[in-house]
């Protein structure tokens, strides 16, 4: 049994991490979300418009779920920084 639960103590700790990464991975993706909504394409350089296409479209591959979790990750860092100005 002592191996047993060592193998449950690794497997919490990575599962741990893991949700840790997915915290970050999800503060990300809605921190783009947000930069990308706010921009204005006609005003950018090409080189500009071509990555802000490519994080766009990664976005939109995200599920609804998961695109409301990750701006619900940074929801509170957004209406700070707002009310901060």
């Amino acid at each position: 049994m002592p191996h047993r639960d060592q193998e449950i103590a690794m497997l919490r700790r990575e599962l741990e991490i893991l949700m840790s990464e997915r915290q970050t991975l999800l503060r990300v993706a809605g921190a783009s979300a947000a930069l990308i909504a706010s921009l204005d394409s006609r005003r950018l350089p090409v080189g500009a418009v071509e990555s802000a296409d490519l994080v766009a479209t990664s976005i939109n591959t995200l599920s609804e779920e998961t695109l409301q979790d990750a701006l619900g990750a940074v929801r509170a860092e957004i209406e700070k920084e707002t009310s901060d100005s």
